[in-house]
């Protein structure tokens, strides 16, 4: 497999796994939303910075949350110097300037997040501020982009249907092996033989998620252990507090963890 790792100056870092770059840019290129699925850690934000930079677009990050309101999305009045003044939030100000609004983990937000979006989500292109008695048509550079881990969904926290189709949807997942060890090496400056190590082992722990785990270790999370042992600490130590721990509170799951850590590092 033929390793493809974008160096441009100034452009984050982003190995591509298929054809997403592509299919992103021309989904900003017709007004079309974005939804980008896939386990946590395994580049979905990046991705998105990435193509912020790559198209030239101001971005919007908003981390998504049980108390997120669509209040906290279009706007509020606040008293400013003893007066009252209208404050866009972050969804107002990418419709209004143009640019990328990225809602990360939009499951997590509350329901009357996914009305304000559907106005946003069809031909209309429309954001409507109830308060201020605006309507706003988007403008050809605004492009919104959710994600969300389908791993996590339950019942109460799931995403419908009818919001789903509104969307183009990518499927995320960890990189294979070559590719990821070559990110891990090149994120983490660390050689690609303690790089490749560390994948491997992110391999086994992974096949033990939906078992053990509520989910396998992420990219992020491999990054984390080798910028410690980059930086000269021992791999043992690096793998327990960037795996091991995050991993599990469990005595056992994380013994488990240090058997499988002993198996692939001898």
């Amino acid at each position: 497999m033929t390793m493809t790792l974008d160096m441009t100056p100034d452009l984050p870092f982003y190995s591509p796994h298929a054809s997403e770059c592509e299919l992103f840019e021309t989904a900003h290129e017709n007004g079309l939303p974005l939804l980008l699925k896939g386990p946590t850690g395994c580049g979905k934000t990046r991705f998105v910075e990435h193509m912020a930079v790559r198209l030239g677009l101001p971005l919007h990050t908003v981390a998504c949350h049980d108390d997120l309101s669509a209040a906290d999305l279009i706007g509020r009045y606040l008293i400013k110097g003893g007066e009252t003044v209208w404050v866009d939030g972050p969804l107002t100000r990418a419709v209004r300037e143009g640019g990328i609004c990225y809602l990360d983990e939009v499951v997590e937000a509350r329901k009357d997040v996914t009305v304000v979006l559907h106005p946003l989500t069809d031909d209309r292109r429309r954001l409507v501020i109830d308060r201020t008695g605006e309507e706003l048509v988007a403008p050809a550079s605004f492009m919104l982009v959710a994600s969300y881990n389908p791993g996590y969904q339950n019942v109460l926290k799931k995403l419908k249907p009818s919001t789903r189709q509104r969307f183009l949807s990518i499927g995320f997942d960890f990189p294979e092996p070559d590719l990821e060890t070559g990110v891990v090496a090149r994120e983490a400056g660390l050689d690609t033989d303690r790089a490749g190590a560390l994948v491997r082992l992110a391999g086994h722990i992974r096949k033990l998620s939906g078992m053990d785990l509520e989910e396998g270790v992420s990219t992020r999370l491999l990054i984390y252990a080798g910028t410690l042992i980059a930086g000269g600490m021992r791999s043992e130590d690096a793998i327990e507090a960037a795996i091991v721990e995050p991993l599990s509170d469990e005595p056992d799951v994380q013994q488990a963890l240090r058997d499988l850590t002993a198996s692939v590092y001898g």
